[in-house]
């Protein structure tokens, strides 16, 4: 095993999964590179690449730090309650922030004969229940460490 996490640069596991990935994203070039709209695609990759790297990796790893500041006194596993949340709030609304923000409300309204309303206060409400579910799984967790050691 460690020869050929040597050999490979990682363990074996990792190294297939990169290479999976590598297949994966072959597959879907050979798919696309003779349809049209392929320098569409590609600048929209490349640009959603750098708008990661340069724009949203440095702000929520500040704002991870931010959070790590104000929980440094508790338990890591504390932050994980707002992690957790935060997560899948912002990759709903990375989803669907054209529906959430009134984009293309024309396009959305041709297409499925809908309107894009709901958008909005559904997503409101899937983030309030994911903080409210993870809140009420902190209470629990505080409430059963309190009753395992009744002197903390």
């Amino acid at each position: 095993m460690r020869r050929s996490a040597r050999l490979l640069g990682t363990d074996p596991f990792r190294f297939l999964v990169l290479l999976g990935s590598f297949a994966l994203a072959w597959y879907v070039f050979l798919r696309v590179r003779d349809q049209p709209e392929l320098p569409a695609l590609l600048l929209w990759f490349f640009g959603a690449v750098v708008a990661h790297d340069a724009v949203l990796l440095p702000l929520y790893s500040l704002g991870d730090r931010a959070l790590t500041g104000i929980f440094r006194h508790r338990s890591p596993a504390a932050v994980n309650h707002v992690r957790l949340p935060a997560l899948g709030s912002g990759l709903l609304f990375l989803m669907f922030f054209p529906g959430i923000l009134g984009l293309g409300a024309a396009d959305h309204a041709a297409a499925t004969g809908q309107d894009q309303q709901p958008y909005l206060g559904n997503w409101l409400l899937v983030t309030a229940v994911l903080f409210g579910l993870s809140v009420g799984w902190w209470v629990v967790r505080v409430l059963l460490s309190r009753a395992r050691c009744p002197g903390r």
